[in-house]
């Protein structure tokens, strides 16, 4: 962002520098993006690639500071996806060509609960396709897939420390090879005499997008599939290659709560079937425009932000518009009508004649021509102005502002146009509901709130309450707010975040998501024609057994009967994991390997699935060791296949928490054709052991 401010952003990077290292903080400084970075402040990298990156001193570590996993997510938007087996090639080529250090945005994804969520127009959730999503359940196969990347690069520390700069190997026209060779000192049996000891770890990559190439290192033969690295951590044997995962896939899904009463049969034949939030709703009409005697009148138009102080969402602006009977008369004869213009406005504006909602338009900075009608004589012309998020980046932020820009006015009146800027306007911050803090325990009764009858007429401005039970179980909870429209919701006084149910455009999208090539955000998209967000979280922390409040204020119109408590589980898992992958990254460090008695090429690749904690797989949906099709929750048997697949992965994993299958012709019986590369594919279901009475082992 410097440039934009030209030399004063020169000298403020300067002075920025000075002033941290002035504090002598006795740890080193560092400033993302900034490869002008003076001194001794170290000048970093944030991106989705970040292997080329080098800082402006060779007296400097490369480090990767937001190592980009994901992407945000707006509103009416699609959601990003980046695929683990890129992010891991990004990964190692990072360390490959000598990084030292790299840190994930996001690992853990998150909640943006409150007003919190930027943008503008980011939703509440920011799960940001993360490694541990906003629940705090593991995101699989992304995580796993990390996670025996790192204990791969882990294998190669010795000699990544040792060697100072890795020697370049080229072995193809896109392959290539980084080696890391050094002798090391370590001590004796006796811890006093020394003896020198060789490390040498290397890095083969295929950079090329589409083929696999077969590559030749220190006399052996490699196969590298397309856009990706292998880690040799002896120079010999591969541990791990970014594009064939091993680890599990697990699909989540969104269930409904149960009830506490339910017993345990009932507990699994209904759990699609009962909801936990009652028949029993209440509500409360938020008035529109002026509610308080702490209003005040300006003559023309005001800030938003500076009116607010981001106290609220909500600005309501009021002034009178007197209609003459010339004017009907020229709208009639005209066949006209007078129409609001806005030259700029932002977020959100709802626009009321006397009470009574005319217009919506939405958008970042974007004009307004909103046709409006007007009785003769006086009438109230409403507008409230909403922000969605505050902008949260870029040059100049504090100089986005909210509300209204430019020229505001009223045309096809018979003498001309309205300058609204130049009128008076009665300004109100925020709701009074907002303000009267009808959304806690403490507060809410004081509302006036009325029974709401089913067949009721969805209203806009509303405010709705109930009350019920929280589930039982660990699992985590979420609100189903897809029957309702656009507004913000509270549990027992904490403000659970903004909901607002935007679809997704229809197109954009693809069944599948294809990792090769360089990532960007608009690549892997999912979720086209669906509202971008339609679950929001609730930590279970924020509940209590029974009598929870939750109160919805909603602005568009909605059904609150439809709302529901749902759980998030992991309930399916997957693996697929052939012949020619390799050990498990664990089976490095069993002490038969580290002391030569066993060789990791003699070990086999194995499929390891694990439930979630206090849950155990309750049945084996596929198995197939040969030739199977199709990819997780659409497996299909190939014309290769072991007859006792299904019973040989039952036996290892039914009842169980966790479980180990060796992909080998031994742990099915035989090879069922031979001179084939076989591949065991397996779906399973996890439910909790505490809903059948299994205990976990």
């Amino acid at each position: 962002m410097e440039r934009s401010y030209g030399q004063k952003g020169k000298d403020y990077v300067k002075w920025a520098a000075n002033m941290a290292l002035g504090l002598r903080a006795g740890v080193p400084w560092v400033m993302c993006k900034q490869t002008d970075a003076p001194g001794d402040i170290i000048d970093t990298c944030n991106d989705y690639y970040c292997d080329g990156y080098k800082p402006n001193s060779p007296n400097k570590p490369t480090i990767w500071t937001e190592n980009w996993d994901g992407w945000y997510t707006s509103w009416g938007g699609r959601l990003p996806h980046r695929p683990v087996e890129d992010l891991a090639f990004a990964i190692a080529r990072f360390f490959q060509r000598g990084g030292s250090l790299m840190n994930y945005y996001m690992y853990f994804g998150g909640t943006n609960f409150g007003r919190t969520s930027g943008g503008p127009f980011y939703i509440t959730s920011y799960d940001y396709d993360a490694p541990i999503d906003e629940y705090g359940l593991l995101s699989e196969p992304k995580w796993g897939h990390l996670k025996d990347l790192h204990a791969a690069i882990r294998l190669c520390e010795p000699a990544l420390v040792a060697a100072d700069l890795p020697r370049y190997m080229k072995l193809g026209p896109k392959q290539e090879a980084h080696l890391y060779w050094a002798n090391i000192q370590t001590n004796g049996l006796n811890n006093t005499l020394s003896e020198s000891q060789s490390v040498c770890s290397a890095f083969l990559a295929n950079i090329d997008e589409h083929k696999a190439a077969t590559v030749t290192f220190r006399g052996k033969s490699y196969t590298l599939p397309p856009w990706s690295v292998s880690i040799l951590p002896d120079c010999r044997n591969t541990a791990f290659n970014t594009a064939k995962v091993g680890a599990q896939t697990s699909v989540k899904l969104v269930e409904h709560a149960l009830s506490p009463k339910i017993s345990v049969p009932e507990l699994v034949m209904t759990k699609n079937e009962v909801s936990s939030i009652p028949e029993s709703w209440m509500s409360v009409n938020e008035p529109i425009g002026i509610w308080s005697v702490n209003n005040f009148t300006f003559q023309g138009m005001l800030e938003h932000l500076n009116v607010t102080k981001d106290e609220s969402d909500y600005l309501w602006h009021m002034t009178r518009i007197y209609v003459s009977d010339e004017d009907i008369t020229f709208w009639e004869e005209n066949q006209v009508s007078p129409t609001l213009v806005i030259d700029s406005m932002r977020d959100v504006l709802r626009v009321f004649i006397n009470g009574q909602l005319t217009g919506s338009v939405s958008g970042h900075w974007v004009k307004v021509v909103q046709p409006v009608q007007f009785q003769q004589g006086y009438s109230d012309l409403i507008l409230l102005s909403q922000t969605v998020g505050l902008q949260n980046y870029g040059a100049f932020l504090e100089k986005d502002g909210a509300g209204f820009r430019g020229q505001i006015k009223l045309t096809g009146f018979k003498n001309g146009d309205i300058d609204l800027s130049k009128l008076s306007w009665t300004y109100q911050v925020g709701l009074k509901g907002e303000f009267q803090k009808i959304f806690t325990i403490e507060e809410n009764e004081k509302a006036g709130w009325t029974k709401l009858k089913r067949d009721a007429t969805p209203s806009t401005f509303t405010w709705y309450k109930a009350y019920f039970d929280a589930p039982d179980g660990k699992e985590p909870v979420a609100f189903d707010l897809g029957s309702m429209g656009k507004g913000q919701a509270w549990v027992n006084g904490h403000h659970i975040g903004r909901y607002w149910n935007l679809v997704a455009p229809k197109d954009g999208c693809s069944k599948s998501c294809d990792y090769r090539g360089a990532y960007n955000p608009n690549k892997c998209m999912t979720n086209c024609g669906k509202p971008t967000q339609s679950w929001y979280h609730i930590p279970r922390s924020w509940l209590q057994a029974t009598n929870n409040l939750l109160v919805i204020f909603e602005e568009n119109g909605g059904n609150p009967f439809e709302i529901s408590v749902k759980l998030r589980v992991p309930r399916i898992l997957c693996a697929q994991v052939s012949e020619s992958h390799y050990p498990r990254l664990q089976k490095w460090f069993h002490p038969d390997v580290i002391h030569g008695k066993v060789s990791i090429s003699d070990m086999k690749p194995e499929i390891h699935l694990q439930c979630e904690e206090g849950h155990i797989i309750s049945s084996i949906e596929f198995a197939s060791y040969g030739t199977p099709h199709g990819s997780c929750q659409n497996f299909s048997e190939g014309n290769c296949h072991s007859q006792n697949s299904l019973s040989m992965v039952s036996k290892a994993c039914k009842g169980r928490n966790s479980c180990v299958i060796e992909v080998s012709n031994s742990g099915f019986g035989g090879d069922p054709c031979r001179g084939i590369v076989k591949t065991l594919a397996i779906e399973a279901r996890c439910v909790s052991s505490s809903t059948i009475g299994v205990s976990q082992f």
